[in-house]
C-alpha cells in the first residue's frame, strides 16, 4: 500500500478528474447512473462546476491514476453529514489497498470540514461492497433506496451504511 499516493484534485485539475471519471464509466458501466457517452460531452464548464460541487479524490500508483471517489455534503436532514460516492479502482489495481487508502482519505477530508458522520450508499445483494464498507467502520442503517444505475431494472435496493466521524461512535444521523 506504500507506494499508492492520493491527492485531493483542485478546480484546476478537471482534466484529471475527467479522464479517471470516465475510464470509470467505460470499466464499470453498470455501478453508475451516468454514461460515459453522456460525461464525454460535458463541456469545461460543467466539469469545473463539478469540482467545485465536492471534493474529488484520486488514487495514484506511479503516476498514474488507479481509483476516484468523491465526497460531499448528504442529502439528510442532519446539516453536517458527508457522503461518499463514486467509488472506483482500476481492475488491475483491486484489492491492492487502494480502496482502503482513498476510503480513509476521504473520511479524513470530511472530517477536517466538520462533518460528523460519512454516508455511503451501497447495493444491498453486492456482498463485496458490504463487507468492504464494514470493514472500513461503516454500519448498516435503516435506510435503503431503489438502486439508480441504468442496468437495475429489478427492484434491487441501496442500503445507506454509516460512518461515525466525531466524538460520538455509533451515533448514526437522520437520513
Amino acid at each position: 500500500m506504500t507506494d499508492i499516493s492520493v491527492r485531493t484534485l483542485g478546480e484546476d485539475d478537471w482534466q484529471d478528474y475527467r479522464s479517471v471519471r470516465l475510464a470509470a464509466l467505460r470499466e464499470s458501466p453498470e455501478a453508475f447512473v451516468a454514461t460515459a457517452e453522456e460525461e464525454e460531452s460535458f463541456d469545461e464548464a460543467l466539469w469545473r462546476e463539478r469540482m467545485r460541487r465536492s471534493a474529488r479524490l484520486v488514487a495514484e500508483r506511479s503516476g498514474r491514476a488507479v481509483g476516484v471517489v468523491s465526497v460531499g455534503k448528504a442529502d439528510s436532514d442532519e446539516g453536517n453529514a458527508g457522503e461518499l460516492f463514486g467509488l472506483w479502482v482500476h481492475p488491475e489495481a483491486r484489492g491492492s489497498g487502494v480502496a482502503t487508502r482513498l476510503v480513509k482519505n476521504g473520511a479524513s477530508l470530511a472530517a477536517a470540514r466538520g462533518q460528523s458522520h460519512l454516508v455511503y450508499w451501497v447495493g444491498t445483494e453486492n456482498g463485496r461492497a458490504v463487507a468492504f464498507a464494514s470493514g472500513m467502520g461503516f454500519r448498516p442503517t435503516d435506510y435503503r433506496r431503489p438502486m439508480g444505475v441504468v442496468s437495475e431494472e429489478d427492484g434491487e435496493e441501496e442500503i445507506a451504511m454509516v460512518l461515525a466521524l466525531g466524538s460520538e461512535p455509533g451515533a448514526a444521523p437522520r437520513l
